[in-house]
């Protein structure tokens, strides 16, 4: 079986699907691998690399001719239209959002897996893309912070006098909210943090955090890990709570999303009037419509004398680890789906049904059709 990593061609991307360590792997296991010629500079793996870990190097139209297309980015109608009729595709997909993706695998009869749809169950930690990279983006997120930021993170005595410690205010307490968390107090920060799920909790103090409680977040329904339906009232007191302390915050780091639903709006235009001038916003959740009202997707801006930093892609700015990590990930997938006989399709088996998104010319996915079908302007 062929196995073909073609070079990821949206913006600003830097990761590749397989590193040339997974390479030798897949090797051993007597796959085939080919890379597009250039596929791996972004994340500084030369096609040497890549030959040296007995991978063949090919221009494009060589890697199309793969069984199976790994990516890291969503596979654009272009590159659909290059795939083997019969073939498959791993990469991200979020394909609730992008139905004209699905109509395209499916006349090609392309089998899709998302590896944002891997189950959040322990048998799947090692598949699971989603927090190998929000774990990188939680810490990358802290060090932007600090680097837009005018003052030192740690409390510093000097003959000069007491330099305070930076006051940090995180709303997400998911992967990546914990990493900044950790990330921000290893630089000595005063670390204060928001979750609408109560048993985030010790989670974040055992981090040396201090949570936020809202009154009313046993009410929140929580599904995979993510916040399934959060109340206008309870974002109403959400809200109340942090608007006191966003005012003293040096740093704001947001990380809420909901699975399926643009990012609730936890920072308004005016509290970020209501922040002292020169301190920072991350806003993480930019990608799907951001936490912050006025943050702008890939810019960094300045409103109000306050710092907007709105990077849509943390992970590529570290492409070296992120493309190890989602190398293991997308590889690990692999082998649980394929083998050297070609695709393996048990579609009771929770892993395979959890990112199984098209197959034999159908949308099988349940969670797919079931947002597409309340949402007919998209079907």
């Amino acid at each position: 079986m062929k196995i073909g990593v073609i070079k990821e061609t949206k913006e600003f991307e830097k990761r590749v699907a397989l590193s040339p360590d997974v390479v030798k792997l897949l090797k051993k296991k007597e796959f085939e691998v080919i890379i597009e010629s250039g596929a791996g500079e972004g994340s500084y793996f030369s096609d040497q690399d890549y030959r040296d870990a007995g991978a063949e190097v090919s221009d494009l139209s060589g890697v199309f001719s793969s069984d199976v297309i790994l990516k890291v980015n969503i596979p654009s109608l272009e590159e659909i239209a290059q795939m083997k009729q019969g073939s498959a595709c791993i990469s991200y997909m979020y394909a609730y959002q992008h139905p004209e993706i699905i109509e395209a695998l499916n006349k090609k009869s392309i089998s899709s897996f998302s590896m944002d749809a891997v189950p959040r169950i322990s048998r799947a930690q090692k598949m699971d893309a989603l927090s190998s990279q929000a774990n990188l983006a939680g810490y990358k997120s802290v060090i932007l912070g600090a680097n837009y930021l005018g003052k030192i993170f740690p409390l510093m005595m000097t003959a000069s006098g007491t330099i305070t410690p930076a006051k940090v205010l995180i709303f997400g307490a998911g992967v990546a909210g914990l990493q900044a968390v950790a990330t921000a107090k290893r630089l000595g920060a005063i670390v204060e943090v928001s979750d609408v799920r109560p048993e985030t909790k010790e989670q974040v103090e055992s981090l040396g955090g201090r949570f936020l409680t809202v009154e009313g977040a046993e009410a929140v329904k929580i599904e995979g890990g993510y916040a399934k339906e959060v109340s206008a009232e309870f974002l109403e007191k959400q809200q109340k709570l942090i608007q006191d302390k966003i005012k003293d915050a040096d740093l704001v780091i947001t990380t809420a999303l909901v699975m399926g639903r643009k990012s609730p709006i936890l920072v308004t235009e005016e509290m970020v009037k209501s922040m002292k001038t020169g301190s920072v916003i991350v806003d993480m959740a930019v990608e799907s419509g951001g936490n912050c009202a006025i943050s702008e997707k890939d810019k960094t801006v300045v409103k109000y004398g306050v710092t907007l930093v709105g990077e849509s892609n943390l992970p590529s700015l570290l492409p070296v680890n992120a493309s190890q990590l989602y190398a293991t990930n997308i590889s690990t997938l692999f082998l649980h789906l394929f083998n050297s006989f070609g695709l393996i399709p048990n579609l009771e088996e929770e892993i395979t049904k959890g990112v199984l998104i098209t197959h034999e010319g159908q949308l099988v996915h349940e969670f797919t059709k079931n947002i597409l079908n309340s949402h007919p302007k998209n079907s």
